[in-house]
């Protein structure tokens, strides 16, 4: 059994000491992780919704908010960067010899190629949060600028 002797040490010390057993009391500190997950799931509970018509309002998808994929803008956005100046060894956009051996092995291949990264290009350009939509319209879009 360990014995401290209170009187030997500072008084900032036993005084810490004894507001962290009383707050650990008061509190009611349970070491049980399922009695401390209820209290706080309590604590941060949805209050309520937004009803309009009788239907609860629900944030819509990302997918939703983007709407369909335009080849063109998310070329202009994304992909000109590097395709349209070739750089990295890029093809450039509408360069028909730089393209035509791509373009033989087939959209998928470079839907493929450009979801994945090849050489220099990263997965998705770099930009993760297109989805396999974007990177197949922009595919689409620089195959039809490049035949």
């Amino acid at each position: 059994m360990l014995h401290i002797n209170y009187f030997k040490l500072p008084a900032k010390v036993i005084a810490a000491g004894g507001l962290a057993l009383l707050f650990a009391g008061v509190a009611g500190a349970s070491t049980d992780d399922a009695d401390i997950n209820d209290e706080i799931e309590a604590r941060i509970h949805k209050i309520g919704t937004i009803n309009i018509d009788g239907e609860a309002m629900q944030k819509p998808t990302l997918a939703a908010e983007a709407g369909p994929s335009d080849g063109p803008a998310i070329y202009q956005g994304k992909c000109a960067a590097c395709h349209a100046t070739g750089a990295a060894g890029a093809p450039k956009t509408g360069d028909k010899a730089g393209w035509a051996d791509r373009i033989a092995k087939g959209e998928a291949t470079l839907i493929t190629n450009a979801t994945n990264g090849i050489g220099a290009m990263p997965a998705k350009g770099g930009y993760a949060d297109l989805s396999d939509a974007d990177i197949t319209a922009a595919v689409q879009h620089m195959i039809g600028e490049s035949q």
